[in-house]
């Protein structure tokens, strides 16, 4: 049991970390764009930067929810590749059974 709750808290702040990332590459972008608003140059490597950390957090945390959901047998039909819509009618098969 406890070492249960030690897992999904581990797990838990592991998730924490690409989301910290997404909305610190948020709040630079935002930063940015309201400086420019007011007057200021429009610094562009920083605002890449913080479009990449934006994108990667977004992508590792949909990345992982995908994957979770594919192994739980939650995922459309249509977003899956035909090997694992092979994979998927089997074991739907064996469950049957």
């Amino acid at each position: 049991m406890q070492n249960q709750v030690l897992q999904r808290l581990i797990a838990i702040v592991l998730m924490c970390i690409p989301g910290a990332l997404s909305v610190y590459g948020w709040t630079l972008m935002r930063d940015i764009l309201f400086s420019t608003a007011a007057g200021e140059t429009f610094p562009i490597l920083t605002f890449i930067i913080g479009l990449i950390l934006f994108l990667l957090g977004l992508f590792i945390v949909g990345g992982f929810i995908f994957h979770r959901d594919k192994k739980r047998n939650k995922i459309q039909p249509k977003l899956l590749k035909k090997t694992d819509k092979y994979k998927k009618e089997k074991h739907a098969f064996l469950d049957k059974v």
